[in-house]
C-alpha cells in the first residue's frame, strides 16, 4: 500500500534559515566597499520619512551616489566608532552621528554642487496626523469638489461617498446625487495639528501639506576627513529597523 502524503515529513533543519548576523555582516562589507568606492560620505536625515521621496531621490543619484538608510547601528560600527576601530581615519565622528533619523549617503560630486541639489530639491506629500496646517482651508457650502482650490472649481465626489465624508466629521447630504456640505466648515486653520480625519479629508480634497526634503550635515571626505556641518536633529527612529540600501 503505497504511503499517504499526508503522514509526510519535513525535516525544519534542512529549511534555509537567514542569518541575522551574516546580514549584518554582509551589510558591514557593503558600507566599507563604498567608503572606498566614493570620495565623500555625507550624513543626512529626512524627518518626516517617505519612503516614495527617498525611492525618487535614490533614482536621481543613481550611478552617481549611494543611500544607506535604517540599521543605524550596524552602519556605525562598518565606519567604527572609535579612533582605534575606525574604518578610515575621521570616519568615527560619523559614526557617533547616525542615530535616529539620520542616513549615510556616498558620492564623489562635487561638494558645492551636490549642497546646491539638496537645497533645492523636495517633494510634496499629504499630512500626517500631528502635522501643523499650512494654510487656513474653509469649504464652502454646496457641493464638495476635488482637487481642492480658492475657485471652487473641480469634480464632485461620487454618491458613494457620502457617508464616509459624514463620518469623518463633515455635515454632509446628497443633493441630487452630489454630496454637498449644509454649510461652510472650517477645515484647519494655519499652525493647528492635524487630526487623523482632517488629514484624510485633506487627501480626498488633493490638498498636500507636508514636503519631503534631505537635510546633509557634517561630511567625510578622502582629502580633508571629518568636515563639521550642521547638527541634524536625531529624533527618535527604530534604529532597528529594515536597512535600506540602492545604488
Amino acid at each position: 500500500m503505497p504511503r499517504s502524503k499526508r503522514s509526510k515529513l519535513t525535516t525544519l533543519s534542512k529549511t534555509p534559515i537567514r542569518s541575522t548576523k551574516a546580514s549584518k555582516q554582509a551589510l558591514v562589507n557593503e558600507i566599507r566597499a563604498t567608503v572606498d568606492k566614493y570620495d565623500h560620505c555625507w550624513i543626512f536625515s529626512v524627518g518626516d520619512m517617505r519612503n516614495d521621496g527617498l525611492k525618487e531621490v535614490r533614482a536621481q543619484w543613481r550611478g552617481t551616489g549611494r543611500f544607506f538608510f535604517g540599521k543605524g547601528k550596524v552602519m556605525a560600527k562598518a565606519l567604527g566608532e572609535t579612533p582605534e576601530t575606525e574604518y578610515q581615519e575621521g570616519l568615527s565622528n560619523v559614526a557617533r552621528r547616525l542615530k535616529g533619523q539620520i542616513g549615510l549617503f556616498f558620492t564623489s560630486h562635487p561638494v558645492d554642487e551636490t549642497v546646491e541639489w539638496f537645497e533645492s530639491w523636495s517633494k510634496k506629500e499629504y499630512a500626517r496626523m500631528g502635522a501643523r496646517a499650512t494654510d487656513d482651508i474653509t469649504l464652502p457650502e454646496g457641493p464638495l469638489l476635488t482637487p481642492y482650490n480658492e475657485f471652487n472649481s473641480g469634480d464632485p465626489f461620487p454618491h458613494s461617498m457620502e457617508p464616509q465624508l459624514r463620518a469623518l466629521g463633515l455635515s454632509t447630504s446628497l443633493v441630487k446625487g452630489v454630496p454637498s456640505l449644509n454649510n461652510a466648515h472650517v477645515l484647519c486653520k494655519k499652525g493647528e495639528k492635524l487630526s487623523s480625519e482632517k488629514c484624510r479629508i485633506l487627501k480626498l480634497l488633493a490638498v498636500q501639506m507636508a514636503e519631503f526634503k534631505i537635510i546633509l550635515g557634517s561630511r567625510w571626505s578622502k582629502e580633508a576627513g571629518f568636515i563639521q556641518g550642521k547638527e541634524l536633529d536625531q529624533a527618535s527612529s527604530e534604529e532597528d529597523g529594515e536597512g535600506m540600501e540602492q545604488d
